[in-house]
């Protein structure tokens, strides 16, 4: 199968699911730096063109990719639980906060940068959970038109950025520290010495 058949198959929910496939398995506590790159990366793309008020296009090397024949049971199988909890939740309300074509690139743009912050390579618990969480919220609101979603990861993509904020001033501040700890060390004893 390939992957220009599966979005053959969910019609104009192709590209909507596939945000929600591609961001699925990084729904974890443990980050994978050497997939959500090239993941990340399908994701932005994608999104980016929703954010643009355009119809989700991928090119068709990335199109013909032939998926392994097992691909989808693993899948399945390692995303259930969260599969199962969307499907509980799930329904059509507020339904305007995702039909709005300025809340459809808001939400485009929203999956852009949190696909971008999952190829970053933060080798830290949940760099890559919180923006792709944030992607399948927002890709479950735009398939059932389900505003409480919608909400729900604009909330989490707000705890993404918070997540990264604090990353970036943490090391700041550790970059400050240590060049006040050990700044002295390496620089040679220019001092002259005191007179008796």
């Amino acid at each position: 199968m390939r992957l220009r058949d599966v979005l053959e198959v969910m019609h104009s929910r192709g590209y909507t699911v596939l945000l929600m496939l591609l961001a699925l398995p990084f729904c974890t506590p443990i980050p994978l730096p050497g997939l959500s790159g090239p993941f990340g990366l399908v994701i932005a793309f994608i999104s980016l063109r929703l954010a643009l008020g355009r119809k989700p296009w991928l090119p068709a090397r990335l199109l013909d990719t032939q998926l392994p024949p097992k691909f989808f049971p693993r899948f399945l199988a390692a995303t259930q639980r969260l599969l199962r909890w969307l499907e509980r939740f799930l329904k059509p309300r507020l339904g305007h906060l995702v039909r709005w074509p300025v809340a459809r690139r808001f939400i485009g743009a929203t999956v852009c940068v949190c696909g971008l912050l999952m190829t970053l390579p933060v080798p830290i618990p949940f760099s890559n959970g919180l923006p792709a969480l944030a992607v399948v919220l927002f890709a479950a609101a735009m398939l059932e038109e389900d505003g409480y979603f919608a909400i729900a990861g604009a909330g989490m993509f707000l705890l993404a950025l918070a997540f990264f904020a604090a990353i970036l001033w943490g090391g700041a501040e550790l970059v400050d520290f240590l060049k006040e700890a050990f700044g002295n060390v390496f620089k040679p004893d220019d001092a002259p010495a005191a007179q008796p």
